[in-house]
């Protein structure tokens, strides 16, 4: 996605009196060997009347020689370059074996060649002792020559010198100052003095001012910025020249427009000449405009687009509200590190020491950013099958009427602390919230770790290892085993405060623990202490008189929130009932607190009320406050209540996951996810991950969007079940919807399937579905869930596995789950803030479409198509042409190029290439990647995808039908008619590479894919590109992109324009063998190649895993 850009230089002299002009030689052309994509250059010279000759010099350099047949008083030399920034990777070279090493010596013809690149001037004091201080030790040569690079930069300041020429080397040296070209002659003589060949550089330097500022190191200009510049370039066997720059210290790249280069600078000078003597007042102006924008994922939208969108946003607001819908919108958007592309826990595992840490500093940044009195909680999250432990969720907690749940948030613990806290710390904590609480202090209850089971695990510990030492290497047993011995088993773990809320005196009342054994002995394990009490250990108490425990109903009209700060405000009552406990007042619910590598942490206890959570909370803040110990919050998170707020940090395989909380109108939108992206940049958490080759993949975590209301009871999924019906039909209706939004994994077997993509009969029982589903509001919110609970699920039924998931919508199971919301989960992570609001904006105007006007059609069967037309980009934009349509006729001006940045994040382009008036144009297209079948491996049963084919999208231009064909490694493509004249579309499906399991495993990877514009008239290829799976020269990466800068050098190492097939085409190879019987020997070749049989279920791709005609 290249920024293109005019260059600008304006050199202007203005004589006192009208003079002779001498012949001048202009060098600013950019040179032949340029690797910045030169559009057009245009040189305008003043006077008009003069001549010019194009030359090039010894060393290949464009140079203009001007000669003025007449007297002029002003001499302007205006110069304009446009150029794509199109990023490459500096590195892509390769050296030969003999060069990889420094030292080393060039071959006798080598050296040769290269011999005024070897000229030394003679060596000065200062010059010899810089040179003693490189470290010319055997090293490898591209680390030696970034080595000297940065010396050289690191020791001269750079300075503006308007002086013509350059310094010595010893001047440079001893001012330690110096104008690029002082910096760039220096490095020529260094590297020639270490025996290496170098030459002078002059050309053009363009940097851009970045998008977003660096975190961690300079950010570039603040505006855009060319000037002259000098840099260096040093022969290296195999590499050939490579740019240093050693006035920034980097190596060049596409900034670097070489002009000039040369042995010595004098000869790559951008204007040299003469005049007459006389007085002249120079002038000199280098601009640079950007002309044209693709949409990046930096910047995906102009500032005038995005004003629009907004506006737009606020209109859709207007309407919503005054037709009453009541919608709120939140998600669960992810991150990845932008640190680190590469250990497991960004790639595949779910938990990290790195990801915590990223975590707490998000979850810490959020606080402020939006719930400012909220309460940090760290507790248990999900714990999915194969997982030996279950999954972290840093939660933050705050109240809608902004009265602070926890005031001081010094008082909640850092988690990665050691404050030195000991059991006698907790012990102490408990005693003074016994006080707090009203509580006898007799209650609390000490637990103990089980010495009979651990003294049992020790003695199955080997004879020669030390059962109380443990690495990280270890199993988790033994570290656990470990730990327990080292804390000691007659210390207590922590202590329980058996709690229960009594309604009737509005306070809370305990009771005692009395145990068989005497001693509560905790269940062994490595979790908290809450999760380990011995419940069933408790007196035993008949079913019927047990305390009962319920979920508060979510459609219950709640009362204002008290300020339980104040309420706690309680005192020990000396007359409290000392009498022994009946079995029905035990309570089995108990508040925990242990001292857990240094920390105190709290395990609250499950409560069926936000008023008792908040009620034991406010005494557990007073209670830290007095005692001056901050304390750690785990536990039972707070019970579901919509006057509580809610924003939760969790692990997914490779990512964080934010559960961001809904925003009720579309400022409040933009404000939270404007927020959000920038607090977790700020963490060093980014939306950008790439595969190998450069391909973007999102975070692979997804983006699901949550649509609801303030109450379950104000969510318009419920209140409108045809709203519901709308969107899942207009969906259905509109392919492009579920793939241009969608990650790298799409299908039956993906983790979000289309409703027509998981059983055949799908669409049949949903058009059943919605015959029972009536117009309008209704009064009952359960009938939306009941009706389509069972048909939006994946292949296994599971409703939480679908593109729009109801499983927290009026779920039967419990309240937790009746939370009229929809969850749409086939969104990717867009890697902008801006992407995302479009994709909510986008819904936002279906809904308020819908709900004006239900959308009730019969639903499509769409068949192969689905997997065939609407993968490729063409087609999904033309559906995506129809969504706006539809919205614009609607009354609401959407507009199609803000689906720009998604196309070209989710389609990227490989390569465009001329040839006449034939554009043809490779972009990427996608390839379902379907789970294949079990297989055993060394962690047991597995089941893996088939990424080893894919799928690409050819587009042409300028096509004259009937006389130009299409090939694909000798295959003709079945070119598909756009509507529009000269236009065709088809895509290719490949096989990539050869993995050992894959479907088809003995068809061999189609590597690289040549095409060939054949014309037909004479039988031959008349141009044409490739595309290579994995580098063309060899270089096999081993790590993943860090940015997309270096993900689309990547991608476009892979599109090279010089492969097409020479010569005739030839014959077919079952008439070779027959050559003998034509005159000439050989069969006549063919003019094109077969068209084959189109395909019946995939018409729109050529698959070349399938055999060929005949």
């Amino acid at each position: 996605m290249p920024i293109r850009v005019a260059c600008n230089h304006n050199t202007y002299y203005k004589f006192d009196r009208s003079i002779s002009l001498f012949p001048h030689v202009v060098r600013l052309r950019p040179a032949p060997h340029s690797r910045t994509p030169i559009h057009s250059y245009s040189l305008k010279v003043k006077p008009d009347n003069h001549f010019i000759n194009w030359q090039q010099d010894a060393f290949g350099n464009y140079l203009a020689r001007l000669v003025f047949p007449e007297k002029t008083r002003e001499l302007s030399i205006e110069v304009e370059v446009i150029a794509d920034m199109a990023a490459y990777n500096p590195f892509d070279f390769f050296i030969e074996e003999y060069a990889e090493v420094y030292p080393f010596t060039y071959e006798k013809l080598e050296r040769s060649e290269l011999t005024p690149y070897f000229q030394k001037i003679i060596t000065g004091s200062r010059l010899k002792a810089f040179l003693e201080k490189i470290d010319c030790s055997e090293q490898k040569t591209i680390d030696f020559l970034i080595e000297v690079n940065r010396l050289v930069q690191e020791t001269i300041n750079y300075s503006v010198r308007m002086e013509p020429g350059v310094q010595s080397c010893e001047q440079t040296l001893q001012r330690a100052l110096g104008s690029c070209r002082d910096s760039a002659w220096l490095l020529v003589q260094v590297l020639r003095h270490l025996g290496l060949a170098a030459r002078f550089v002059s050309g053009y330097l363009i940097q851009l001012s970045a998008d977003e500022k660096s975190l961690d190191g300079p950010s570039g200009p603040e505006a855009d910025f060319t000037d002259l510049h000098a840099w260096t370039e040093v022969y290296i066997p195999g590499a050939g020249w490579i740019g240093l720059d050693p006035t920034s210290g980097l190596l060049a790249g596409e900034g670097h427009i070489p002009l000039a280069c040369t042995p010595h600078p004098s000869s790559a000078a951008p204007v040299t000449g003469a005049t007459e003597a006389c007085e002249v007042e120079f002038e000199h102006s280098n601009t640079v405009s950007r002309i044209h924008e693709d949409p990046r994922v930096t910047k995906p939208y102009s500032d005038e687009q995005w004003k629009l969108a907004n506006a737009l946003g606020q209109q859709i607001d207007a309407e919503l509200s005054a037709s009453d819908v009541r919608l709120t919108m939140g998600g669960e958007p992810t991150f990845v590190s932008i640190d680190d592309m590469e250990s497991a826990q960004w790639n595949t595992d779910a938990d990290g020491a790195h990801k915590r840490e990223l975590a707490k500093n998000l979850l810490l940044r959020l606080r402020d950013a939006f719930g400012p009195g909220g309460l940090l909680h760290f507790g248990q999250g999900k714990w999915y099958p194969g997982e030996a432990l279950p999954r972290w969720a840093y939660s933050c907690f705050w109240r809608k009427d902004s009265t602070p749940v926890w005031s001081n948030p010094k008082l909640l613990a850092d988690i990665q602390q050691d404050y030195q806290f000991t059991h006698s710390d907790a012990l102490k904590f408990f005693e003074q919230l016994a006080t707090q609480l009203a509580i006898r202090k007799d209650y609390l209850v000490p637990g103990y770790e089980d010495f009979l089971y651990w003294l049992w695990k020790e003695g199955t510990v080997p004879d020669n290892l030390d059962p109380q030492k443990a690495n990280l290497k270890d199993p988790a047993e033994r570290r656990s085993l470990a730990k327990v011995l080292g804390h000691g088993l007659d210390e207590p773990v922590g202590y329980a405060l058996p709690l229960k809320w009594d309604d009737q005196k509005e306070r809370w009342k305990s009771s005692p623990w009395d145990f068989r054994r005497e001693q509560m002995y905790l269940i062994p394990g490595d979790s908290a202490m809450g999760m380990r009490l011995p419940l069933d250990s408790l007196p035993w108490v008949a079913p019927d008189k047990r305390e009962p425990f319920y979920e508060r109903d979510q459609f219950e009209d709640l009362p204002e929130l008290n300020d339980y700060r104040e309420t706690t405000e309680q005192e020990t009552s000396s007359e409290e009932d000392s009498s022994p406990a009946s079995e029905v007042e035990i309570s089995h619910t108990a508040l925990c607190v242990e001292a857990r590598d240094g920390r105190l942490c709290l395990f609250m206890p499950p409560l069926t009320t936000l008023e008792e959570y908040l009620h034991l909370i406010a005494a557990i803040e007073k209670t830290a406050a007095k005692l001056e110990m901050p304390v750690v919050i785990e536990g039972y998170e707070p019970p579901r209540d919509s006057r509580l707020e809610r924003l939760a940090v969790t692990p997914d395989p490779g990512v964080i996951e934010v559960n961001i909380h809904p925003a009720k109108s579309w400022p409040e939108l933009v404000a939270n996810t404007t927020r959000l992206y920038e607090e977790a940049r700020q963490c060093s958490l980014g939306t950008e991950k790439f595969m190998q080759d450069g391909r973007h993949t999102g975070t692979g975590g997804g983006n699901h969007i949550t649509l609801g209301g303030e109450t379950p009871s104000d969510s318009p999924m419920l209140r409108r079940p045809d709203l519901l019906r709308s969107l899942i039909t207009y969906w259905q209706h509109h392919p492009g919807l579920s793939y241009l939004f969608s990650g790298m994994f799409v299908g039956p077997t993906s983790q979000a399937p289309r409703i027509d993509e998981a059983r055949n009969d799908s669409l049949y029982e949903l058009e059943i579905a919605f015959q029972q589903m009536p117009d309008g509001e209704v009064t009952e919110p359960w009938l939306v869930d009941r009706l389509l609970r069972n048909l939006l699920i994946d292949v296994t039924g599971n409703t939480h596995r679908a593109e729009f998931c109801i499983d927290k919508l009026y779920s039967p199971d419990s309240a937790t789950g009746r939370l009229g919301l929809l969850e749409l989960r086939a969104f990717e992570m867009p890697p902008h803030a801006q992407m995302s609001l479009v994709q909510n904006l986008l819904l936002r105007t279906l809904l308020a479409w819908f709900w004006k006007q239900p959308y009730k059609q019969d639903l499509i069967r769409w068949g192969t198509e689905l997997h065939d037309r609407f993968l490729l980009p063409y087609y999904a934009r033309q559906d995506m042409k129809e969504v706006i349509a539809d919205l614009q006729k609607a009354g609401y001006p959407f507009q199609l190029d803000w689906f720009d940045p998604f196309f070209e994040f989710r389609f990227p382009r490989y390569g465009t290439v001329q040839i006449d008036d034939i554009e043809l144009e490779l972009r990427f297209a996608i390839e379902p990647w379907h789970v294949l079948g079990e297989e055993v491996s060394s962690h047991g049963t597995a089941r893996f995808v088939d990424s080893s084919v894919e799928r690409l999208q050819v587009h042409v231009t300028g096509l004259t039908e009937g006389r130009h064909v299409i090939a694909c490694n000798g295959r003709r493509l079945p070119l598909r008619k756009t509507g529009r004249k000269d236009e065709f579309v088809v895509g290719v499906r490949y096989r990539a590479w050869q993995p050992p399991s894959a479907l088809h495993p003995t068809i061999e990877p189609h590597s690289p894919l040549v095409f060939d514009v054949i014309d037909s008239w004479t039988g031959r290829s008349i141009g044409g590109c490739a595309y290579h799976v994995s580098h063309p020269g060899g270089r096999n990466y081993d790590d993943f992109p860090v940015n997309a800068i270096t993900a689309e050098s990547r991608r476009g190492a892979l599109f090279t324009v010089t492969e097409h097939t020479p010569g005739p085409i030839q014959p077919q190879a079952d008439f070779v063998k027959l050559g003998k019987f034509f005159p000439q020997g050989t069969p006549p070749g063919q003019m094109a190649p077969p068209l084959a049989e189109p395909n019946a279920e995939f018409p729109y791709t050529l698959d070349l895993r399938s055999a060929p005609p005949k």
